[in-house]
């Protein structure tokens, strides 16, 4: 009877090294463009005109910055910038009442998603924080989720928008492109 020998681990645990780089480097490749635009304030009961406070502007800004950074995180999505639409957005906003006009911004920066979302004043300091997730190509809604913030800092803010990625846009991984 012959004797087997075993290969020994080191090149064993290269070559397991380099499948899991190459398979990472595949991932990262294939990763799908998602143009995340900022969150947007609906006050119904502002006067016709109205622009959005100094103070709820800085939370906005606060909450997209949350979402785009949890987004590149926790899905691997590449997030890509909208500053080059800002004035398409300014002119056809408000997003979330533009009847799928986001998408076709986001074609047009060469996304695969379309992420908007906007903040709705309630009473004094309840706001409810609204984002949706969609097919740019299609405009088919592929995720959305909503959470309330019951008190006006930043730090709340903050919490509530990473509680509502990961409990309700990346519950579960997002659909991969066919």
């Amino acid at each position: 009877m012959r004797a087997t020998t075993r290969p020994p681990a080191l090149p064993r645990a290269i070559i397991a090294a380099v499948a899991a780089c190459a398979w990472i480097g595949a991932a990262e490749a294939g990763a799908e463009k998602a143009a995340v635009f900022p969150i947007e304030m609906n006050d119904p009961g502002a006067t016709y005109g109205a622009r959005t406070r100094p103070a709820d502007a800085k939370k906005l800004t606060l909450v997209t910055d949350e979402l785009r950074s949890a987004l590149k995180a926790q899905s691997g999505v590449e997030v890509i910038d909208t500053a080059p639409a800002a004035k398409e957005v300014e002119q056809k906003g408000p997003l979330y009442k533009c009847n799928g006009c986001a998408d076709d911004i986001a074609k047009g920066l060469g996304a695969d998603l379309t992420v908007t979302g906007y903040a709705q004043r309630g009473a004094n300091q309840i706001f409810n924080l609204n984002v949706t997730i969609a097919e740019a190509a299609t405009g088919k809604l592929i995720r959305g989720g909503q959470v309330t913030v019951r008190a006006d800092d930043d730090n709340t803010w903050a919490h509530a928008m990473r509680w509502l990625v990961k409990n309700r846009l990346l519950a579960e991984p997002l659909p991969a492109k066919p």
